[in-house]
């Protein structure tokens, strides 16, 4: 058996990564599949009920993993001086992890499971794996002049290396506005509060877990943020004509050429850079190798000095309140070309 377990608290976007990777894995080493924790299972600061808008076949039960072998996915970090968390625990770049597919029998799978590597062949049997019940799918949203934006909030609103700034928002927008005239937009999020400071005017809904991720994944146009919610009602979508994501993704505010992580980089997504160009996919990979081969070398692999993550924690709350400022100022300035 090849397995996973849903572990208490984590996001129900990394759950499913974890879930369908593990599943596909298991699929493609012809053995059983099982899961651990399932009572975990979409039960966090967001809901409490549990995966009760889909019927999961979350594999044979798993109750005792000391029972089993653990693989940890390997990890690739890079210590950078663009935030506190890469200088201290260093930013995490790796891409897939091929000693996946040399596992034992009888091992539980652990880590970020995110690349496409492992799930893309997969696909047709992942729309029905994660097939919404019938009374909880919605087309309500569904129209060919309608673009959903789904904006991270939470714990990401006060890290200024993973808040996507309104350029990034602003920018897809005219991307999505010239091939429609007439588009409209509406905002899907953790945080209505949040997104109405980064976007005021655009309408902001935060329904249920349900109606959240069915919005997004029955939506005609997408521009997602960098979160892991997003990615599986985007993946498996019927209806999205164009999707758009930020490049470098987890590191999208401050990257010079590398991902957070190259795992998240998707075929049927185009990638949105700072200055509000569009890549495909390919591109993106091809950038990657370009810029490993120039840069990877001189990387640091070891935490900076405590005196260095001081300073760079002081610049990074004055730029974090300077945002701030800017924010406020754009909103106080578009309300008074409303008024006129």
């Amino acid at each position: 058996m090849i397995g996973t377990e849903f572990l208490k608290g984590q996001g129900l976007g990394n759950q499913l990564f974890c879930y369908i990777s593990a599943r596909c894995i298991a699929k493609d080493l012809g053995c059983e599949f099982g899961t651990a924790g399932q009572e975990q299972l979409a039960v966090n600061i967001h809901s409490k009920k549990g995966m009760y808008f889909m019927d999961m076949d979350l594999g044979s039960p798993i109750v005792n993993v000391d029972d089993f072998h653990i693989y940890k996915e390997a990890e690739e970090r890079l210590y950078l001086k663009n935030c506190v968390h890469d200088m201290v625990y260093g930013c995490y770049v790796a891409g897939s992890d091929e000693k996946l597919y040399h596992i034992k029998d009888n091992t539980l799978i652990y880590g970020n499971l995110q690349a496409q590597r492992y799930f893309l062949a997969h696909k047709e049997d992942i729309k029905q794996w994660l097939r919404v019940k019938e009374e909880y799918d919605s087309y309500e949203f569904t129209r060919d002049n309608l673009c959903i934006m789904n904006v991270r909030g939470g714990e990401y609103v006060d890290n200024r290396s993973l808040f996507l700034r309104r350029s990034y928002w602003l920018n897809a927008m005219k991307h999505m506005k010239s091939i429609r005239s007439d588009m409209e937009f509406m905002i899907v999020t953790d945080d209505l509060e949040a997104a109405g400071r980064l976007l005021p005017g655009i309408p902001a809904y935060h329904f249920d877990l349900a109606g959240d991720y069915v919005t997004i994944k029955n939506a005609k146009y997408l521009v997602l943020s960098n979160s892991t919610f997003a990615f599986f009602p985007a993946f498996t979508s019927e209806t999205a004509m164009k999707i758009i994501a930020p490049k470098y993704w987890a590191r999208h505010n401050v990257s010079d050429g590398y991902w957070a992580s190259e795992q998240n980089i998707y075929e049927e997504f185009m990638y949105l850079d700072r200055k509000g160009k569009l890549f495909t996919a390919e591109e993106c990979r091809e950038e990657l190798e370009e810029y490993k081969r120039r840069r990877w070398t001189l990387m640091r692999t070891v935490k900076y000095e405590d005196s260095a993550v001081r300073r760079q924690a002081g610049k990074d709350k004055f730029l974090y309140w300077w945002d701030k400022v800017r924010n406020k100022i754009y909103r106080i300035h578009k309300a008074e070309i409303a008024k006129d």
